[in-house]
């Protein structure tokens, strides 16, 4: 009777387990052996009052706690680094949105950043005298071709890696001449003279370059507007030319960066032609006699072209040129 009553008391404490909401316990949990861990202090268990709280450092503990040192292992590494930028740093490295529009080549989505063009353009002082030059056409593109393509654009290919010669001259300005609307970017050192380019010579040396002595009959510049230049050639052509936007930079001493955006109007007796044309060139001094290039002239069409809608602010013919200039002792023309 004493077993059959044991029985009976374990089987009504299971019961009561597993009907409690707090204790869902299985039958295989109550009734499994569990080992006994010894009270030794390492396994002891300690009140909630023992228990260990994670502190947050306080500010008068911050100052209180000593700051790792550096090892000189590490400082020589950092030395390490700097000194390797400073060898592998440039001048060019600095931002020049002219020089970086040249890097993007054939990429162009749109016109330079240009302010209105009013004076001349003032050249760094290391660009003046008569200088040589070898022109090389390098590379051409049509962006918007087949869809458009300018006339002449196909026939300008006879001219890839074609260096072509001519001179060009930078002199001081001279007192007068522009005073209508003079105003030097950036502005010339006080009782000096500003550099300018002699737009007469180097368009008369640079139209005879490419359409001979007998291709060019004169290039006039506006004695009141160095921006207004008028080129008249043979069967009665004539070419306007308006220097309405322009821009400078100098990234460093030994480097300078120009471009200018140009409306032209081109009469023949076959008609009237507009576009506008961009010319972004960036200048690097390499010696006292030597200057080496790097020029883009970009072709847009004007509003007055039917086609204008198709192409608006992006370039429909780009042209890039290598330039190598060598000061000549004695100037010509």
């Amino acid at each position: 009777m004493r077993k059959v009553r044991e029985v009976r008391e374990v089987r009504e404490s299971k019961s009561k387990i597993h009907n409690s909401p707090l204790s869902p316990l299985s039958s295989l949990s109550l009734f499994s052996p569990r080992p006994r861990v010894p009270a030794s202090p390492r396994h002891r268990i300690l009140p909630s009052s023992h228990l260990p709280c994670p502190r947050l450092p306080s500010a008068s503990s911050a100052l209180l706690t000593p700051k790792p040192q550096l090892s000189m292992s590490y400082i020589f590494r950092l030395f390490c680094y700097c000194l390797l930028g400073l060898m592998f740093w440039s001048p060019s490295a600095l931002a020049s949105p002219l020089v970086e529009r040249l890097d993007r080549f054939p990429n162009w989505q749109n016109l330079p950043p240009v302010e209105s063009a009013r004076g001349d353009l003032i050249y760094p002082e290391w660009m003046a005298g008569t200088w040589e030059v070898s022109s090389t056409l390098v590379d051409m593109a049509a962006p918007l071709a087949p869809e458009v393509v300018t006339p002449g654009f196909e026939g300008n290919r006879k001219y890839l890696d074609r260096p072509m010669s001519f001179h060009v001259r930078f002199a001081a300005q001279s007192p007068g001449r522009g005073s209508r609307q003079f105003l030097p970017l950036p502005v010339a050192t006080k009782g000096e003279s500003p550099i300018v380019a002699d737009r007469e010579f180097n368009g008369s040396s640079i139209a005879r370059a490419y359409l001979g002595d007998r291709g060019i009959v004169s290039v006039k510049v506006d004695p009141g507007d160095p921006n207004r230049q008028v080129s008249v050639f043979r069967a009665d052509r004539q070419l306007i030319s308006i220097v309405t936007g322009r821009a400078s930079e100098t990234p460093a001493p030994d480097r300078f960066a120009a471009t200018e955006f140009i409306d032209q109007v081109f009469r023949s007796e076959s008609g009237i032609y507009f576009n506008r044309v961009e010319t972004t060139t960036a200048y690097q001094q390499q010696g006292p006699d030597r200057i080496a290039a790097e020029q883009v002239t970009a072709i847009y069409l004007s509003p007055q072209d039917p086609d204008y809608f198709k192409a608006k602010d992006r370039p429909v013919a780009l042209y890039r040129y290598r330039l190598d200039l060598s000061k000549h002792s004695i100037a010509t023309g």
